[in-house]
């Protein structure tokens, strides 16, 4: 699937994204095989569900002539098969889907026993972002891992730094989002350290992100007038950041700023005290590359009270910002 195609489907998991906090960590222990993390106890794996974009077979028992292959579950989840029309069996496992079936004909025929077969698979999918080769939508044809997806991605893009070839990939500021909720995965750690526990297995609308290291930039983000990501200068701060991005909103709490600095797995926050250096009696606060800025609309003492809320909204402005600059619209200006 391409990028331009891609598009609403990504927009679709931001705005599942839009008020998550950061999920629970998933057990790192367990009986599982020694390439990939623990499964989730809830998986596509133990139950699939039909969905929109899946073909299926039909078959009725003892009439060879009313078989129907190649039939496609439609975009509101139903299908239709002889007079059984527009059942819906989204969500629904084979057996369930062969049972509304089976219900739905008895008033054409007497105990009709349906048997329905998979033929294609397309309602599973996830998309993974950012620096990879080839980056979209894909298609969860069977179950893989983490490195399995960003291996069939093409692996990390790579660039040229002082004649040697490097990766161009921020591990430490890549994620996994899932269900609107940020896996604690560490990038790094899988990748570079081989810790196969780091594993995790790819679920259906799964959002994987792969930063960028080449950048600048620095996000200013909760209670702005305009929250986003900023490019870096030289006077980089704390109340430069929040002028450039319009100002705080009426709902802004002011009493202190929660910064975030270094990996999102072992992030370290400092609590500026914006309230007194508006007031001249504290100085602003230097900002460094991709640092996380953030307003809260409500008190806090706390940066641990804020900080998951803070990371949430990265992950969001993160994954929009990327979407914004690399995904062709669907209607072009005039």
């Amino acid at each position: 699937m391409s990028l331009r195609h891609a598009t609403s489907f990504l927009f679709s998991c931001l705005l599942l994204m839009a008020h998550a906090e950061e999920s629970p960590a998933p057990p790192k222990s367990g009986s599982t095989p020694g390439n990939q993390a623990p499964s989730s106890a809830v998986s596509w794996r133990t139950r699939y569900e039909l969905g929109p974009g899946d073909v299926i077979n039909f078959s009725l028992f003892g009439r060879p002539e009313l078989d129907r292959p190649g039939f496609r579950i439609a975009p509101d989840g139903t299908v239709s098969y002889l007079q059984a029309q527009n059942v819906k069996v989204a969500g629904l496992t084979l057996d369930e889907a062969r049972v509304a079936i089976e219900q739905a004909l008895t008033s054409n025929f007497r105990s009709p026993r349906v048997i329905i077969t998979p033929q294609e698979v397309g309602s599973k999918r996830f998309s993974i972002l950012g620096k990879v080769v080839n980056k979209g939508v894909v298609t969860l044809e069977r179950p893989i891992t983490l490195v399995e997806a960003i291996a069939n991605a093409g692996g990390i893009e790579t660039g040229l730094f002082e004649q040697n070839t490097v990766e161009l990939a921020d591990l430490d500021r890549s994620f996994v989002s899932r269900n609107g909720q940020r896996l604690p995965v560490d990038f790094k750690k899988l990748l570079h350290d081989g810790d196969m526990r780091e594993n995790i297995e790819i679920e259906p609308n799964d959002f994987i992100y792969v930063a960028s290291t080449v950048n600048n930039d620095y996000y200013v983000l909760g209670a702005v007038v305009n929250p986003g990501v900023q490019g870096l200068t030289p006077d980089a701060s704390v109340v430069a950041a929040i002028s450039r991005r319009g100002g705080l909103t009426e709902r802004a709490w002011t009493d202190r700023v929660l910064v975030v600095r270094g990996s999102l797995s072992d992030p370290k926050t400092f609590v500026v005290p914006l309230k007194d250096i508006l007031a001249a009696k504290s100085n602003d606060f230097k900002l460094q590359p991709k640092d996380i800025v953030y307003i809260s609309e409500r008190p806090w003492a706390d940066a641990e009270d804020i900080m998951k809320l803070a990371l949430s909204a990265f992950v969001t402005a993160a994954t929009s910002t990327w979407v914004n600059l690399n995904v062709d619209p669907i209607i072009s200006p005039p």
